[in-house]
Order: structure tokens, then C-alpha cells, then sequence
């Protein structure tokens, strides 16, 4: 989102984000913060995933629609195999 959002401060001092960036914060997500001349800058941090959440968000995007069988998988390898042959 390449976009710029009107944000307000509260009388308490907090920051009332847009529905816009509420939904693309996620609990845990840590963001680095920048002051500079007047500017505030909030940049995610990038974090590495363990294997366990791998695993987890593989699991959640399921079955590939278009994973090919074993049988159509056989089939390329033969005929890779056969224009491998003719080109010798």
C-alpha cells in the first residue's frame, strides 16, 4: 500500500490508526521507529521464520490444485529422458 493515510492523535497521546493498517498488523509484528525533522517513520521488522511456522503456514495453504500425479511427473521424466537421447 503506497498510500498516505490522515492519522490522529488522541488528547492521551496515542495514535488512532485507519481500518487500513489495523488490518495488516498482526500480534507480535515489531516495527523499528524513526524521528526525524518533524517525520515519524514505523518500518517492520523483518523477522526469520522457525520451522515449526514453516510447517504451520504450509499446512494452512493446503493441497496444491495443481500439483501434477505421480504419473504425469513419470511422464516429463521419460520424455526429457528421450529428448536427451536424440540429442547425443
Amino acid at each position: 500500500m503506497d498510500t498516505n493515510l490522515i492519522v490522529k492523535v488522541t488528547p492521551e497521546g496515542q495514535i488512532e490508526l485507519p481500518s487500513e493498517i489495523q488490518a495488516q498488523l498482526r500480534p507480535g509484528d515489531e516495527y523499528v521507529v524513526s524521528v526525524a525533522e518533524g517525520s515519524i517513520v514505523l518500518k517492520k521488522i523483518q523477522k526469520s521464520l522457525e520451522l515449526d511456522e514453516w510447517f504451520q503456514r504450509i499446512e494452512e495453504l493446503g493441497p496444491d490444485p495443481n500439483q501434477p500425479t505421480l504419473q504425469e511427473i513419470s511422464e516429463m521424466v521419460k520424455e526429457v529422458r528421450k529428448e536427451r537421447r536424440s540429442k547425443e
